[in-house]
């Protein structure tokens, strides 16, 4: 089993920024991929981002150039920073993490971009 804490939504203005952070715990040997999901309400779950263990990064289009991934291998730790915000951001931000076939969740953390 993986467990997923994140830390760093809250409430920021339009072209403002925000960090988010998500520390695994548990069998992280077994992790391969770490991203970040979101949901909006009324919406479906979608990728924001996502980073192999090896480096490897994808971006949906619309976070493309303004949100970067990170990942600290000696922390367990999986970071998104996210720039130039825009109340389309606005939503519950979801830590993911695939090891053994399986997926694993936080417990989200609500961002919310004011206009």
């Amino acid at each position: 089993q993986v467990q997923l804490v994140e830390s760093g939504g809250g409430l920021v203005q339009a072209g403002g920024s925000l960090r988010l952070s998500c520390a695994a715990s548990g069998s992280i040997f077994s992790i391969n991929v770490m991203g970040w999901y979101r949901q909006a309400p009324g919406k479906q779950r979608e990728l924001v981002a996502y980073i192999t263990s090896g480096g490897t990064t994808i971006y949906a289009d619309s976070v493309k150039g303004r949100f970067a991934i990170s990942r600290n291998n000696a922390k367990n730790t999986v970071y998104l920073q996210m720039g130039s915000l825009k109340p389309e951001d606005t939503a519950v931000y979801y830590c993911n993490a695939v090891g053994s076939g399986t997926n694993f969740w936080g417990q989200g953390t609500q961002v919310t971009v004011s206009s």
